[in-house]
């Protein structure tokens, strides 16, 4: 009888601290799906919570709540633990990384692009790059995956491809065009190097193509990356400046050319290859053809009197070169919130946005700009549009449809990309709408 009463004790107190610790198990759990529910009412809220690009979906049937996605994502809060299963909480700031896509354990993670209501344009593009039309390639942003690490490795691997498949053909300038000097584009001129290709870069505008739109001082998120010629390249957290010194003094070391300011504007079939045309009116024929063009193409305008103006532009470069000016800022992006916050150090900036309030800004960038109004370091003018250009003055229209007029020295406007479709539909390429379609997925 002792013993039995002895081990009913013993089962006891097991099964009390079993239920102690089960319990306290599922307090915590209940605790983080509130802050994690939260957090995504706030998203709600801000216009955070629907992608606008790539980004993670979870299988919530492999989820083991393992929390290393989690952890592995560089830009933080935009997955969480609810329920005891990953979620997304701020799915617009996700910038393809694709960290939490490589750290999970058990292969629940995705990444896609668009969703079942927004659709996003993509080129028909296989395995190796090749599009529809045989013979022209696309790697980096335009293809889906924008980051810069993934850009490089893109660029890479689609020159290694195409590499496999040229043939003679004396009657051909070069081996292949590249088009885009973005990440993408420097890295498969790297690459083209190293195999002894015949080859020519051609950039629109400048070395580094959208990284070198960014504002000075702007942070570049990336993570360690394999630079054909030069090697690993452990880079976490930079600026634009150090990324662009960085691939020039490559391309010096490797006496790579990158042919600067110029646009190319058509590609067409010519003797079983391809002639490149550019604007102005220069042409090179090629055997194969890369595109790594990104996604924005050129920038897009407002379309109002006075746009042409030589104190318009459209991306900042040198923000500590101007000094004392009346700017107005045009956009309510990223972009146009970091422009703002530089130029307002040193002259005086009035930020008009179209609508009411900002939508999917980082989290940094709405407390900083939130901030500069409280402090009245800004002039911000919500419910508003630039609707003319004068050489010293421009005119906004508020939201009671007054028309304001500003004295005015300088404009920047950050309205977006106009997407580069109608250029690859005239090549030939396929364009097609995704709807939420997998792009990266574990092999089961």
């Amino acid at each position: 009888m002792g013993v039995f009463l002895e081990e009913i004790l013993v089962y006891g107190v097991v099964a009390i601290f079993v239920a102690v610790v089960f319990g306290a198990y599922l307090l915590k759990l209940r605790r983080r799906t509130k802050t994690v529910e939260a957090k995504i009412e706030v998203a709600k809220q801000e216009g955070l919570h629907e992608p606008v690009s790539l980004h993670p979906v979870v299988d919530v049937n492999s989820c083991i709540q393992s929390g290393a996605c989690i952890k592995a994502c560089p830009e933080k809060d935009i997955l969480g633990i609810r329920n005891g299963k990953a979620t997304a909480i701020n799915a617009s700031q996700c910038i393809g990384h694709g960290a939490c896509f490589h750290a999970c354990p058990t292969e629940a993670i995705s990444l896609h692009i668009g969703t079942e209501k927004r659709g996003v344009d993509l080129p028909h593009v296989d395995q190796s790059f090749e599009t529809n039309v045989k013979g022209i390639y696309i790697a980096g942003e335009m293809g889906g995956m924008g980051l810069i690490k993934n850009a490089v490795e893109q660029g890479k691997q689609a020159v290694e491809n195409l590499a496999k498949n040229i043939k003679g053909n004396g009657s051909l300038e070069y081996d292949l065009v590249i088009v885009g000097a973005g990440p993408a584009g420097i890295s498969a001129s790297l690459q083209a190097q190293k195999l002894g290709l015949k080859y020519l870069t051609l950039e629109q505008d400048s070395l580094g193509g959208t990284v070198y739109t960014f504002p000075r001082a702007k942070i570049v998120m990336t993570s360690p990356m394999d630079l054909p010629l030069h090697g690993k390249v452990k880079l976490f957290e930079t600026s634009k400046d150090k990324l662009l010194t960085l691939w020039n003094e490559v391309l010096d070391k490797n006496n790579i050319i990158i042919h600067e300011n110029k646009k190319v504007e058509e590609i067409k079939p010519h003797n079983n290859g391809f002639e490149v045309i550019v604007k102005n009116g220069e042409s090179y024929t090629t055997k194969k053809v890369l595109l790594t063009i990104g996604r924005r193409g050129s920038p897009r305008k407002l379309g109002i009197p006075g746009e042409v103006s030589q104190k318009v532009a459209y991306r900042l470069i040198e923000s500590e070169m101007i000094k004392d000016k009346n700017v107005v800022v045009v956009g309510g992006g990223d972009s146009a919130i970091e422009s703002a916050l530089l130029l307002m150090e040193q002259n005086r900036v009035t930020l008009s946005y179209r609508k009411d309030k900002f939508s999917r800004l980082k989290p940094k960038n709405n407390q900083k700009i939130q901030d500069a109004v409280t402090q009245k370091q800004l002039n911000l003018i919500l419910n508003s549009n630039l609707v003319s250009i004068e050489e010293k003055l421009v005119k906004i229209k508020i939201e009671s449809g007054e028309i304001k007029e500003l004295k005015n020295d300088l404009v920047y406007i950050f309205a977006g990309g106009e997407l580069p479709i109608q250029f690859l539909k005239n090549a030939g390429i396929n364009i097609t709408k995704k709807f939420g379609e997998a792009i990266l997925t574990k092999k089961k």
